[in-house]
């Protein structure tokens, strides 16, 4: 009797854990809910995701700053080498470079960082951290299946979700230009 209820127990909570862990998808009108660190500045950040035959755009909505509109390219999310940093105030559609993700890194370079456990971008080698213990990132009480890696040069940390088609980088930190962000809830819509 007792290790029958022992058993029973041990399903159940793998059943809890495994339940709570997922990988994020990014489809049409999907919100994603960030706090951003800028600059010693806290701010809240909501980008919506739009899907078209040759880009991804999010709409980026950032209090007390004018909304915009970011567009991805097709060749910058299959083959980028550079994040774009650029926060939307100056200009309401903003397509960036070929070579340029928003808030997430290429499939080529998340490929890479399969195949090699590292990929470059913005000319920094960043190397997959093995460690499991700081690969952990909760949203909204569930555990998010991350890779965790580290910048060679000046040790910022990213977590990008485990999702080929669209490796969102999901937190930021120890980035040297004082612009760091954790993604605190998902909404579909």
């Amino acid at each position: 009797m007792k290790n029958t209820i022992l058993a029973i127990f041990f399903c159940t909570a793998y059943q809890m854990v495994s339940a709570q862990s997922y990988i994020p998808t990014i489809k049409n009108n999907t919100e994603l809910h960030y706090i951003c660190k800028l600059h010693g500045q806290t701010r809240t950040l909501t980008l919506t995701a739009k899907t078209t035959k040759d880009t991804f755009v999010f709409n980026l909505n950032t209090k007390g700053v004018k909304n915009s509109t970011i567009k991805i390219q097709q060749e910058g999310l299959k083959n980028g080498n550079a994040l774009s940093y650029n926060q939307g105030e100056d200009l309401e559609v903003i397509v960036l470079k070929p070579t340029e993700t928003f808030f997430m890194i290429s499939q080529s370079a998340y490929q890479d960082l399969l195949k090699n456990n590292k990929f470059i971008y913005n000319n920094t080698t960043y190397v997959l951290d093995q460690n499991t213990d700081k690969n952990i990132v909760v949203i909204e009480g569930k555990t998010v299946e991350t890779l965790h890696v580290i910048g060679q040069i000046d040790e910022t940390e990213m977590w990008i979700v485990k999702n080929p088609e669209f490796p969102l980088i999901c937190k930021i930190t120890k980035n040297p230009l004082g612009i760091n962000w954790t993604l605190v809830k998902i909404t579909d819509k």
